[in-house]
């Protein structure tokens, strides 16, 4: 087996188990939650999805800090492991105040935006759901950055045992409280479990080896300083996921218009997507890790990394995309789902395929871009791929849930397309590097 993809597969891994323990909490809630009804349902899917878009500003100094720490660990130098963690920890401290208050403050204009300006049933249930999954961002965003930062020394394993942790306490807390307290008790079960997982995570980062000798020098730069390199190196990766599930936010509200039976259908599905996007999600983080720790040895070895990259999470995509056609009308019975919502969500996931291998592709490869200094070139992408698909989706959305996967396939297409002329532009620029070299 190829070097490359060895190490890729063995990194990304563990980062699978904790991203899908991590969507889990969403998945569990929904199945608990769909006995209380189609309304209940939406409630939980645009509370949920909307978690997805604030963990995009997480991003900001949990990737941030995982790749600063990764590119620290590779030039063995204790002194920017140290200033990498307290820019971190003093970028959260920053940014997760004003992501809490302000959107407990909104919470009502934010589940009337995403349920698409209804005032049904679901719109109550959808704010009762903010007003206590918004404060408990603090616990999310927390556990976040512990995760990055163990992520960054090489450690991915301990971020899967913290999320199975909160995700099993979640599966035995999750009935009791939904039957005490309905939707909203869905919220208070996952806030509660996280605060578990996080008090175990910050134990582990005492006994980290690699941070334990970082403590003992002085950092590398002062915290301003820290705070802004992780600021820098963080915001285009927090953009580029904030800009994406920002689509997929505006893209519930597009599928409202098909009516609730629409929305419980898109939801349950999505969800079930997860099994697949949060695998490549996990190449990502692993070609990204392994990019800068790397990121010394040339051009070479990155390019090769980018091509395993697309091949363990395409091979990956072509089967989620053949398991989910075959198995949709099981899969939507394990839901629970009604006639109505079972017969849209299996057409969704029939149609869904040639996006997922699609994205498969592209987020596999994006990892590359991450670790070695390219995140912005993927913002540019996504915003080119955002500004592509919702006009698309809300023109087809008349065709119902297929019109939508055809969106979602051909916004997707644009994206491959854009990262495969801009990569081909890099290699040549450095051939003709090479060359000029050689002249001189």
């Amino acid at each position: 087996m190829n070097a490359h993809r060895k190490q890729l597969i063995a990194l990304a891994h563990p980062v699978y188990l904790s991203l899908l323990a991590s969507v889990a909490s969403g998945i569990i809630n929904t199945v608990w939650v769909s006995r209380l009804g189609s309304a209940a349902v939406a409630a939980v899917a645009v509370a949920t999805n909307a978690e997805n878009v604030l963990l995009g500003m997480a991003l900001v100094f949990a990737s941030g800090t995982t790749v600063l720490v990764a590119h620290a660990r590779g030039a063995r130098d204790p002194a920017a492991v140290r200033a990498a963690v307290r820019g971190g920890w003093a970028l959260f401290g920053l940014v997760t105040p004003l992501v809490v208050v302000g959107g407990l403050l909104l919470r009502e204009p934010l589940a009337r935006l995403v349920l698409g300006g209804g005032e049904g049933a679901a719109l109550p249930l959808a704010t009762a759901y903010f007003a206590v999954s918004l404060p408990g961002i603090a616990v999310f965003f927390a556990q976040q950055l512990v995760d990055g930062i163990l992520k960054g020394t090489g450690d991915t394993r301990t971020p899967m045992r913290l999320a199975l942790l909160a995700n099993g306490l979640i599966l035995v807390c999750d009935p009791l409280l939904i039957h005490l307290y309905g939707v909203p008790g869905a919220a208070v079960s996952t806030v509660l479990c996280r605060c578990a997982a996080l008090a175990v995570g910050l134990r582990a980062l005492r006994r980290n080896a690699l941070l334990r000798t970082a403590a003992q020098v002085p950092p590398a730069e002062p915290v301003p300083t820290a705070l802004r390199r992780t600021l820098t190196t963080g915001l285009p990766m927090s953009a580029d996921f904030t800009v994406r599930q920002g689509g997929a936010l505006v893209l519930v509200a597009i599928v409202a218009r098909l009516g609730v039976t629409a929305v419980a259908a898109y939801s349950i599905a999505y969800k079930v997507m997860y099994v697949a996007t949060m695998a490549f999600y996990s190449v990502r983080q692993a070609a990204s890790i392994h990019t800068a720790h790397t990121r010394g040895e040339g051009n070479d070895s990155r390019r090769d990394i980018g091509r395993q990259a697309v091949l363990v999470s395409g091979t990956l995509g072509l089967a989620a995309a053949v398991l989910f056609a075959a198995g949709a009308p099981w899969i939507m019975a394990a839901f629970g789902a009604g006639p109505g919502v079972a017969h849209q969500g299996v057409l969704f996931l029939r149609c869904v395929g040639p996006y997922l291998l699609l994205m498969a592709c592209f987020i596999a490869l994006g990892g590359v871009f991450e670790g070695s200094g390219g995140a912005p070139v993927l913002l540019r992408v996504t915003l080119l791929g955002t500004a592509v698909q919702l006009p698309l989706a809300y023109g087809l959305s008349g065709l119902g849930l297929p019109g939508v996967c055809l969106a979602l396939a051909l916004a997707m297409a644009v994206q491959c397309a854009a990262v495969a002329v801009r990569a081909r532009r890099a290699r040549r620029q450095e051939e003709t590097g090479v060359c000029l070299v050689r002249a001189a």
